[in-house]
């Protein structure tokens, strides 16, 4: 059996303009000037205090805090306007390895568990993630924790388990955790970033992944 992990914000769902006007929003209502789309879309992918401490170096916790809950209100709000959606090709490149009995599909994600579960509901993608592993459990990435617990939940050694992620956040997340790393173009972090960090391969397009995974699994 094999084991393919998946991030979720900048990897399965183009979330970028809710994270940035959430955080817009969250940046004016401490009192602060907004950051640049640029600054925000860098700390994708890291679990939200940590990202915010890393916004807000200089400024004191309970600014933190209050940038921490602001964001999520203001997060939710726009999901229940329009959820984020789907990168082209994410779908078929799921229900394909889905599809396959030696194969099992998880999530390791920033995100909260109820963000996963409005995601994963949003989408009709309910029964295709043997594991779930979210930043409501787990130190934030890169610490492998949450692989480790996918790779536990799932029987599967870590050896016969990909990352597949858009941040050098995941790419650094599977070295740590003795798994293979696939990275993707269409996210939050360049290209060369992610080869930087150990990315066995950059996939174009999720046909372009589809492709690298079936080889993997072979």
């Amino acid at each position: 059996m094999r084991l393919v992990v998946f991030d979720v914000d900048g990897t399965l769902i183009d979330s970028q303009h809710h994270i940035v006007g959430a955080m817009t929003t969250a940046f004016h209502k401490a009192g602060l000037d907004p950051l640049p789309r640029e600054a925000v879309l860098r700390i994708v992918g890291l679990s939200l205090p940590v990202a915010v401490a890393e916004l807000t170096v200089g400024h004191g916790a309970a600014v933190q805090a209050r940038i921490v809950e602001e964001y999520r209100d203001a997060f939710m709000q726009a999901r229940l306007v329009q959820a984020a959606p789907l990168y082209p090709g994410a779908l078929d490149c799921l229900d394909g390895l889905a599809g396959r009995d030696d194969v099992l599909l998880a999530l390791a994600t920033g995100k909260s568990r109820r963000g996963v579960a409005a995601m994963i509901a949003a989408h009709g993608l309910e029964g295709r993630f043997a594991s779930v592993q979210t930043a409501d459990d787990h130190p934030s990435k890169p610490h492998p924790a949450m692989l480790l617990a996918a790779a536990a939940d799932t029987g599967i050694d870590p050896a016969d388990a990909v990352m597949v992620g858009d941040t050098s956040f995941d790419m650094d997340m599977a070295k740590a955790a003795g798994m293979a790393a696939f990275g993707v173009r269409w996210g939050y972090h360049a290209p060369d970033a992610l080869t930087a960090s150990g990315a066995a391969l950059v996939a174009a397009d999720f046909a372009d992944l589809g492709q690298a995974l079936e080889r993997w699994a072979a």
